[in-house]
């Protein structure tokens, strides 16, 4: 067993100078009530020691980039490994992020495709190969017995001089033969027959048959060599059939060049790769009619225009009526009963008018002040950006495919799903073996997001839209794939904001940490998982002022035993206080359901807010009617769409609403 963590003179915050002896390699639940002192020994403590020692070890020059660490108030901690920790909250805010780049799934994507994708080409739907010397010899030799070959290489444009020049290198070279116009001729004769648009110099002249193959892949190499990565074999003759090789990513159907694939060519967060519209964001904002007049139903004159309707623009109010006057548009008729020839010329303009839209693009020049940013904002909408289409990557990013899909086309799969279809996609032999360790490393990452219970998240899910709980569970599925052994990892309340069906999956997930060698500690409250630790710490007995100590410290065999808060609500010789005339839980909500009247009543006669079809991410076609002037609570396991429906969906079309009003 290794050496216990020992912590001498703990006084950060309410602690009160306790010593403490914490196992390693065990599954550790650290409880007490609410304001005790957990978080300020977990993490203000634990945590901060473990990061500033590692901090400490590394170079000056690696010091200079990272925040000084102030050394907690403890007289000495022992036998500290090295700590990680994994809070329940999402603290990404940028569009950035992915669960694909967070959990470095998309990096071995990307590595896959660069290593072993096909580019396609859009326009003759032929795929791009570079030849080799092998794949064109592999080529000719099915060339029925007795073909006549002329290998060559066509004279690159880069030493096209006159024709004299010409033959007086190809001679010091010590080619012979040269092929003009489906004519072969001596390289020391010619006269005119070097100034031809396309001169094919002869490598070599062979007869399909017998070991032909090793003076084949010769004259072939210096032919690419001499051709500037271009050969041609002529069959049957001189003059006879072309066949074409190029070590150039081109395509041999319609000639058209595409970029070598590598790994920063399918990253949206790499220049070289990104979409050079949205700068690989995926999506533009742009203005949009809803919100430059977001009630319709108002006339010109009423102002139905909004971003005209302030008394600084007053101006612009009296250049639109001349101009509706000029134009015949009425101005006391609604908006949307406006033809659409007229409401396109109120929004982009006419002769002699300026409209909305460019009225409002001349003022990003003044983005530079707060108050121009947000006066547009408000008239922006994010639409899919046009070029990509909200792939985020180049357009001949989008040509590579991998068993026929794209890079952006697997990102969108479910990782269930995608884990599968790396699993039987038709590969070549070739590809397998190639790609087999880009193949594993992608797929181990993949199997640790579906055993955390992710299995559902596509690899272009932004990281910021996650849920707390999601957010976790991806950190625990790093952690997990780091496949790192005897680390301390510190959990600051991990069942908070999970499903009771949940809890389960998470302490698996810890107890699997544990198994690796390393030291998991759990602030926590949930006695299912204060149940399943190896070893529990209770500080309290209060909060603030009063708590600070340990209360207990030991086993679960000893901390049935004990009579600390927490063990008399595990055994139930305590429970929680009851209102008198209080019913059970379970009572209430049928209660509360067969209710027809009470306050909690779902005849609908309560004024209530209803949102109808909605469909961000996961969510399908649902409405809900959520009651004015009531708790409304909104539940279910991790994942099944809570925040998308409240957060991205119900919050942003009520302030959507609200703004526009």
């Amino acid at each position: 067993m290794p050496a216990p963590l020992r912590l001498r003179g703990a006084r950060q915050h309410n602690l009160t100078g306790f010593d403490l002896e914490l196992p390693r390699g065990r599954l550790i639940a650290l409880t007490g009530v609410s304001g005790s002192g957990k978080s300020s020994l977990a993490l203000d403590t634990l945590h901060v020691e473990g990061q500033r020692r590692y901090v400490e070890s590394l170079s000056a020059y690696a010091k200079q980039f990272l925040d000084r660490l102030d050394r907690p108030d403890i007289d000495a901690i022992e036998n500290v490994p090295p700590t990680v920790a994994i809070e329940p909250r999402n603290p990404t805010l940028s569009s950035r992020s992915t669960v694909g780049t967070a959990t470095e799934a998309a990096d071995y994507l990307r590595l896959l495709f660069a290593r072993i994708g096909t580019t396609r080409c859009p326009d003759c739907g032929l795929d791009v190969q570079p030849d080799t010397v092998e794949t064109a010899v592999a080529r000719l030799a099915r060339l029925p017995p007795g073909t006549r070959v002329h290998v060559a290489f066509p004279l690159p444009r880069s030493v096209r001089l006159g024709g004299e020049t010409v033959r007086e290198n190809l001679i010091a070279l010590g080619f012979v033969r040269a092929i003009a116009n489906g004519v072969e001729f001596r390289v020391e004769e010619a006269a005119g027959e070097l100034d031809v648009p396309e001169l094919l110099v002869v490598t070599d002249r062979l007869i399909v048959g017998g070991d032909w193959t090793g003076r084949l892949a010769d004259a072939l190499a210096t032919a690419f060599r001499h051709g500037e990565g271009e050969a041609v074999a002529r069959l049957g003759g001189a003059a006879g059939e072309t066949a074409r090789f190029t070590r150039s990513f081109r395509c041999t159907g319609c000639g058209r060049g595409f970029p070598r694939p590598s790994p920063a060519f399918f990253s949206f967060n790499n220049p070289y790769g990104a979409c050079a519209r949205c700068r690989g964001f995926g999506n533009l904002l742009e203005y949009h009619a809803d919100m430059i007049a977001p009630d319709p139903s108002l006339t010109l004159a009423a102002g139905a225009l909004h971003p005209w309707n302030a008394p600084r623009y007053a101006g612009r109010r009296r250049n639109l009526a001349a101009f509706c006057a000029r134009a015949g548009i009425p101005v006391d008729r609604s908006f949307q009963d406006l033809g659409a020839r007229d409401r396109e010329r109120l929004l982009h303009g006419d002769r002699g008018f300026e409209g909305v839209i460019p009225f409002l693009e001349s003022l990003v020049s003044k983005k530079y002040k707060a108050y121009v940013r947000f006066y547009l904002r408000r008239y922006q909408k994010q639409a899919d950006c046009p070029d990509c289409r909200g792939a985020r990557l180049r357009p001949e990013a989008l040509y590579v495919h991998l068993g026929g899909a794209s890079v952006a086309e697997l990102s969108a799969l479910p990782v269930e799903r995608l884990r599968s279809f790396l699993a039987h996609a038709h590969l070549a032999t070739r590809q397998r073996a190639v790609g087999a360790l880009a193949l594993a490393e992608l797929d181990s990452r993949l199997e640790v997001l579906e055993q955390v219970g992710l299995g559902y998240l596509t690899l272009d899910r932004l990281t910021r839209t996650l849920s707390g709980g999601e957010a976790q569970r991806i950190g625990l599925a790093n952690a997990l794939g780091a496949r790192l052994t005897d680390t301390l990892y510190v959990l600051d309340e991990p069942s908070v904001g999970l499903h009771a069906a949940d809890i389960q999956l998470l302490l698996t997930i810890l107890r699997r940490l544990r198994d690796r060698g390393n030291t998991v500690l759990v602030v926590e409250h949930d006695l299912e998982v204060i149940a399943a630790a190896d070893w529990v710490v209770e500080l309290g007995p209060g909060a603030g002022e009063h708590g600070g100590r340990v209360v207990f410290t030991g086993d679960q065999r000893a901390l049935l035993a004990s009579d600390c808060l927490t063990a008399a609500y595990l055994t139930g010789r305590r429970e929680l206080p009851r209102r008198p005339g209080a019913r059970s839980v379970s009572a209430r909500v049928r209660g509360s359901l067969a209710s027809p009247n009470g306050r909690g009543g779902t005849n609908g006669s309560r004024a209530a807010l209803f949102l109808e079809g909605a469909g961000e991410r996961n969510l399908r076609d649902v409405g809900v009617r959520i009651p004015l002037g009531a708790i409304t609570a909104v539940t279910g396991v991790s994942g099944s769409g809570k925040s998308t429906l409240v957060t991205d969906t119900l919050y942003r079309a009520v302030a959507e609403r609200l703004q526009g009003g």
